[in-house]
């Protein structure tokens, strides 16, 4: 299921990548609103995070990140399946 199709879809925002310089990531959303992305100590000590990173810059895509606390989203643009009883 998309996120779009819940109500989750509030506390996201589509983002791109601006700039990289480690241990900073800093993206705009699409409202241009500018921020630093917060990342985990594993995300920060990642070389294959940090490698994904710098592919999505120089790809130019969107990402989702959390309003509130400024973060990447683990499941991207999908919602956890749900399992109905």
């Amino acid at each position: 299921m998309l996120l779009d199709q819940t109500n989750k879809i509030k506390n996201i925002a589509a983002a791109k990548i601006i700039s990289i310089f480690y241990p900073n990531i800093l993206v705009c959303t699409e409202h241009g609103k500018c921020f630093k992305l917060t990342l985990s100590k594993r995300e920060k000590n990642d070389s294959l995070f940090w490698e994904e990173m710098h592919r999505i810059y120089e790809a130019s895509l969107w990402v989702p990140v959390g309003k509130k606390y400024h973060q990447l989203l683990d499941e991207g643009w999908l919602a956890p399946d749900q399992t109905y009883s």
